[in-house]
């Protein structure tokens, strides 16, 4: 099994997650700290995900997404969820993400939603498809808090459309449905978020 040191550099106060960190020192009139970490090349999504540290938050899009936060508060600072945070408001869904809880969001990410096909990714965002949108977003998010350890291969979660999300690994990745989760594990205040690649139920 390989072993790749990786010397990284981290402004001092802003060490996020880094449970991994074997050593550090400053680095003088920089304020920097040096941390080494020791990573295991032959690992994959599927291993690495129960052993991140998330107590502090998980960098998505450009912004920390923090765990004392809610929900749709943690993925309208994403960058890369501008379009599904605008999509969950219209869908009149923020209030249900911005309560008590706790549910399970598979997030697609900006990319994820430019696969649909203009004409009708721009007809399923208009008011007329205003039920059709909801009832795609309710696709995405399941009732209860389930971490990363939790999932296995052929497990079914149903989601609050009353629709199923079928968990596969393949190639050492998460996969619901179709959707592949390349982030998982963001905690919340008022559950989980998972990112995917992709939309995991059909658009019609």
């Amino acid at each position: 099994m390989k072993k790749l040191i990786i010397n990284c550099l981290i402004p001092a106060g802003i060490l996020i997650g880094c449970g991994a960190c074997q050593s550090g020192q400053r680095a003088g009139a920089t304020d920097t700290l040096i941390a080494t970490h020791e990573t295991d090349t032959t690992m994959n999504m599927a291993d690495t995900t129960m052993s991140r540290d998330t107590a502090v938050g998980v960098m998505v899009g450009g912004a920390i997404l923090k765990p004392d936060q809610s929900l749709i508060k943690n993925l309208t600072e994403s960058k890369d969820h501008t379009i599904l945070a605008s999509a969950i408001n219209s869908a009149g869904l923020t209030s249900l993400l911005n309560g008590k809880g706790a549910f399970t969001l598979f997030a697609p990410t900006n990319a994820a939603f430019g696969k649909i096909q203009a004409a009708k990714f721009e007809q399923l965002m208009s008011a007329a498809q205003r039920s059709k949108l909801k009832a795609l977003l309710e696709a995405h998010i399941v009732a209860g808090r389930y971490k990363s350890a939790d999932l296995k291969e052929g497990l079914e979660l149903k989601t609050i459309s009353g629709g199923m999300l079928k968990i596969t690994l393949k190639d050492g990745n998460w996969w619901a449905n179709s959707a592949r989760i390349t982030i998982p594990d963001i905690v919340s205040a008022n559950g989980l978020l998972f990112v995917t690649d992709g939309i995991a139920a059909s658009v019609k």
